[in-house]
């Protein structure tokens, strides 16, 4: 079948423009070397092919080598070239990131939510936004539009073997969504080939998910590819059903500027041979194009990037003021509303709390919904924290994932990309860690390398804590871990009041939220935690983030020792119970939320009882706690009369099983009341 010449001229103005750019880009090597740039030079038939089929409904992930597909959407090379040399007006990231990593909301053209570089991660989020529509379609929320949208996820076939690719095909095949993966196999990781690291490629890889459609492809003929994506992507359209096309195509550029290819390539003949440029022309040639009309074309794309990349050297760079931008979008939640403490009949324990709250949310807000593992109808949670959610809205709001903490993780950025809400639970905060790649490569920098354009509306919430014997694997704290993570906010609360005030304000939060809810607080069973019951709040009660609590205050004394304790979680328990006889001389603030961090309220507490106690369950040594230390201790110097102590769970590396171990492992209110007893007397 012919192409219409209208195609095929446009196609080739395409891949001429790449092509120049990847030239331009080699003869000026001394200028562009300053940031590392990989181009699509091998890649631009396959590439372009995609593009003229894509809506401005649909969503892309394109990667690092995507740089053909980009100019086929509609961007210029303009708009690259500020991208490849960090220009304050770089329309993707305004200088912060790579060549060639898009994140694009224009109106008139596909949506590119931020990517990072790490290999394959797109995936996830790519398939996490086919999963958007798919559930915007299944509860009657979506839009009405004549073409349905979809997804297209680009990987190079060395990612394939990339353990999270695993789970993101075995969430598009599970739920049969609505995304295209396009995986362009050149034969090369970067110096190790496909014969050093690959047992099958990625066509006979996705034969083991059943319900992904795969077919192979010379992603090097451009007609045969635009025939071939056609094809594929109506029937996506239509079936709304998963398909991966796998595009073979030489690499006839460098893996990157920063890895030459003569350094390790034995194969670029053979790859020249297959140069999907001079393929283009003949198909010009036989739709009767002359020679010289494909030259024309050919040179007025030459003089295209050459005059964009001249005007792109003279483009501004960012100036240092443009560094403290775009790290949060702007939250409307700033002051705390409606009724904390209702009269009710009985107090309501914290789980519960949290529970009220999603659904209250749920009812809401239709754009709402949770999962992860065993939250579905049969179970409601290991913790019962999603009891009866599924039941009242339904399997396709609330349900079961795979054993799969990347994706559960990871998928709420293209949820959140396609207008949703994803509230989901990771089921220990010892099973964060599968997870973390995820929240720390895609989740908590998309709002910052995507110039703002991209924040990550989600809800992540982490059982935590030691709790009854649960062991090594069921009873770690991670909050110095995730506390290092810059671009998400995390709330620690101690009590259900805060927990669902801080759940509501996480929701009206356009960033990525973590909550961290201690297990030994969501039922009260643990001796001393009876303040972890509170009356249940009103329905719009919300609690904004950065706001401690004095739970515990005291005067200032002129000549008795005080303490403040500065703590949350489970620590407020222990420090309430520890300072039962000593109430006029502890004060206790409850910080609960960790970050944003209530400097304010922390810093007045200690200089009015000049000496500090910072508690924790966390192992001390290297630990948030050591840190807020550091920083109360710089801030309050000259106003203690003691050094600023910490107290928290030996530094073992994991909480054993035996009750008698875990108990001398981890604080208690006896331990905590002999700490302020010697920081007392100090």
């Amino acid at each position: 079948m012919n192409l219409e010449k209208q195609t095929l001229k446009s196609a080739f103005s395409t891949m001429a423009t790449a092509k120049a750019m990847a030239t331009l880009y080699e003869d000026n090597f001394k200028i562009v070397s300053k940031y590392v740039h990989a181009t699509s030079r091998g890649h631009e038939a396959i590439q372009i092919a995609v593009a003229m089929h894509l809506l401005p409904q649909d969503y892309a992930f394109p990667y690092y080598r995507d740089d053909a597909m980009m100019l086929g959407i509609g961007m210029q090379p303009y708009d690259l070239m500020l991208q490849l040399m960090a220009k304050a007006d770089d329309p993707f990231s305004g200088g912060r990131t790579y060549y060639c990593h898009p994140s694009l909301k224009d109106v008139d053209k596909p949506k590119i939510p931020h990517q990072s570089s790490a290999t394959g991660m797109q995936a996830i989020p790519a398939t996490g936004a086919a999963m958007g529509f798919w559930y915007k379609e299944n509860t009657g929320i979506a839009d009405d539009l004549k073409d349905k949208p979809i997804v297209v996820c680009s990987l190079g076939d060395a990612s394939v073997t990339e353990g999270e690719i695993s789970e993101a095909f075995q969430m598009a095949a599970l739920k049969q969504l609505p995304i295209l993966y396009l995986v362009q196999d050149n034969g090369w990781d970067i110096s190790a080939n496909a014969k050093e690291t690959r047992a099958q490629n990625a066509f006979e890889y996705a034969k083991g998910f059943h319900g992904i459609e795969a077919i192979t492809i010379d992603g090097a003929n451009f007609t045969e590819s635009y025939l071939a994506v056609q094809k594929v992507i109506k029937t996506i359209r239509e079936e709304r059903r998963p398909f991966l096309v796998h595009a073979k195509v030489p690499l006839l550029n460098h893996h990157t500027s920063g890895v030459r290819m003569e350094w390790y390539r034995d194969d670029l003949e053979e790859a020249q041979s297959r140069d999907p440029f001079p393929v283009l022309q003949q198909q010009l040639l036989a739709a009767g194009f002359t020679t010289d009309e494909i030259q024309t074309i050919e040179s007025e794309a030459i003089a295209k990037v050459q005059g964009d990349f001249d005007r792109a050297q003279l483009a501004a760079d960012p100036t240092p003021a443009d560094l403290f931008t775009h790290d949060f979008a702007p939250t409307p939640i700033t002051e705390e509303v409606g009724e904390r403490n209702p009269e009710r009949e009985d107090k309501v324990v914290m789980v519960d709390c949290a529970l009220f709250a999603v659904e209250e949310l749920m009812k809401k807000h239709p754009e709402c919904l949770l999962y992860g593992q065993d939250v579905g109808g049969r179970l409601g949670g290991v913790f019962r924290e999603a009891a009866t959610l599924a039941q009242k809205f339904g399997d396709d709001r609330v349900f079961n994932t795979p054993i799969q903490e990347a994706f559960i993780v990871g998928s709420t950025v293209g949820m959140s990309a396609v207008g949703l809400k994803p509230i989901v639970e990771v089921q220990f905060a010892d099973y964060i860690w599968p997870g973390l790649n995820q929240l720390f490569t895609e989740v908590s920098r998309s709002c910052y390398l995507s110039n703002g354009k991209w924040p990550v509306s989600m809800i992540l919430r982490v059982p935590i804590g030691a709790y009854g014997s649960g062991g090594p694997y069921h009873s770690s704290s991670v909050e110095s871990v995730l506390t290092n993570i810059r671009g998400i906010k995390i709330a620690y609360p101690s009590n259900g009041a805060d927990l669902k005030g801080l759940m509501k304000a996480a929701y009206y939060d356009p960033n990525p939220v973590v909550i961290l809810e201690h297990k030994g607080l969501y039922w009260s069973k643990v001796k001393g935690t009876d303040e972890a019951r509170t009356n249940e709040p009103s329905e719009d009660y919300i609690l904004p983030f950065g706001k401690a609590n004095v739970v515990q205050e005291i005067w200032e004394q002129e000549t008795a020792e005080t303490i403040t304790v500065i703590t949350y979680g489970m620590g407020v328990h222990w420090a309430l119970n520890a300072s039962a006889k000593m109430k006029n001389q502890v004060e206790i603030v409850d910080l609960r939320t960790l970050y944003p961090l209530d400097e304010e309220t922390i810093i007045k507490s200690v200089k009015k009882a000049k000496k500090c106690l910072v508690v924790t369950e966390e192992p001390t040594n290297n630990s948030f706690a050591r840190s807020l230390a550091g920083l109360i201790q710089e801030k309050c110097f000259k106003y203690l009369d003691a050094p600023v102590m910490v107290i928290g769970s030996e530094n073992m590396p994991a909480i054993p099983l035996n009750s008698t171990l875990e108990q001398t492992m981890i604080p208690n209110a006896d331990k905590v009341q002999a700490k302020m007893e010697e920081l007392l007397s100090y």
